[in-house]
């Protein structure tokens, strides 16, 4: 999961392993909006346009983290 990724890095034993364990957490969140997506395209499913705008905010957020500690 997305969540359990980001605090598994928290504990991280290098940098290298921060940004691979942040990496892992950003792919989850893009299958989760894959999901989403096919949710969105489905009537048998329930979709809210608030949960992929959120979404959409914690990858940039992931992909933020991962570009500054790869510049450290």
């Amino acid at each position: 999961s997305i969540g359990a990724n980001v605090f598994e890095a928290q504990n991280a034993e290098s940098r290298a392993d921060f940004i691979h364990k942040m990496k892992i957490a950003a792919k989850e969140a893009s299958e989760t909006l894959y999901w989403l997506i096919l949710c969105e395209q489905s009537p048998a499913y329930y979709y809210d346009a608030n949960l992929k705008e959120s979404l959409d905010e914690i990858i940039r957020i992931l992909s933020k983290i991962i570009a500054t500690s790869k510049s450290y």
